[in-house]
């Protein structure tokens, strides 16, 4: 016993150069079991002898200062927002302003929900790749080589569509919580009355391009009207003007007739007295004889 006593004061001296790398808990208590000590684990609490508890116990046992541990089938987001919650209650912070281990307490509250954080991840991408993942509590157990890289590959793009399915839902909330902003809420409604403004501009041009589109199609059926007008006039014109040439052609042929048939009356009077006065005339003399 008095080998191991010194082995494990080496031990704990070499832990107070590097307390990272060291389970120290888990070395007190291993000390005072070689010790022969009684109740080591009530002494000495560690983190693997606790119980699953509700998020409210968590949080006081942290302020006691007192080890917690998360287990994987809980409801690890409503264990966040209970914690994240009190981290942020003022009453909770005012008095761990006047508490010496209030930064040892913070890291102990926040170790705690990241290893919630860590368990809902582990969750959604089970879902995700749909079967469920080694249990690694054991470290002396392996998974065959062909088991590792085939989860790795699944996980690989489970966590692909979790970060665009997560950056989603952030971007959602950020817009919400930008919409709240007094500043953003001025400006969505400068945004809402500029637009309504150009919306408003947009009708009134409609409503005038409409008012001249009704303006032109009046002008044009005036126009067509009046080339329909100007097109009657013009045949009633041309057909006054055939019915007018017409009679005048008419009675040009029959004043034309009339003179040819005086002239013909004329001739044949003339003949007719070119006969007479031959008739009339007394034979000449020598031309008796003749």
């Amino acid at each position: 016993m008095a080998q191991k006593v010194v082995q494990y004061q080496a031990v704990l001296q070499l832990a107070q150069q590097a307390p990272q790398l060291y389970d120290l808990p888990l070395l007190h208590r291993q000390m005072l079991d070689v010790l022969g000590i009684k109740n080591a684990s009530k002494l000495v609490p560690m983190q693997d002898d606790q119980t699953p508890r509700d998020p409210v116990t968590e949080n006081m046992d942290i302020l006691k200062g007192k080890p917690v541990k998360a287990f994987l089938y809980q409801d690890h987001q409503a264990h966040m927002a209970v914690h994240q919650m009190a981290m942020q209650d003022p009453k909770i912070q005012s008095v761990l302003q006047q508490n010496p281990n209030a930064p040892a307490l913070q890291a102990a509250m926040l170790a705690h929900i990241n290893e919630h954080l860590g368990f809902e991840y582990r969750k959604q991408i089970e879902a995700q790749i749909g079967i469920t993942l080694p249990d690694y509590e054991d470290n002396d157990r392996e998974i065959p080589k062909e088991m590792e890289v085939e989860i790795s590959k699944r996980a690989a793009q489970a966590s692909q569509m979790l970060l665009q399915q997560n950056q989603q839902e952030a971007q959602q909330q950020q817009n919400q919580q930008q919409m709240q902003d007094p500043i953003i809420q001025m400006q969505m409604q400068e945004l809402q009355i500029k637009q309504a403004e150009v919306q408003r501009k947009i009708a009134k041009d409609q409503l005038d391009a409409s008012a001249k589109e009704k303006q032109l199609q009046v002008e044009m059926a005036r126009i067509d009207a009046q080339k329909e007008i100007a097109g009657a006039n013009m045949a009633m014109k041309h057909a006054s003007d055939t019915q007018r040439n017409e009679k005048e052609q008419k009675v040009e042929g029959f004043r034309m007739g009339m003179e040819m048939n005086k002239m013909r009356m004329q001739q044949s009077h003339q003949s007719e007295q070119s006969m007479f006065q031959q008739q009339s005339r007394p034979p000449q003399k020598g031309k008796d004889k003749k």
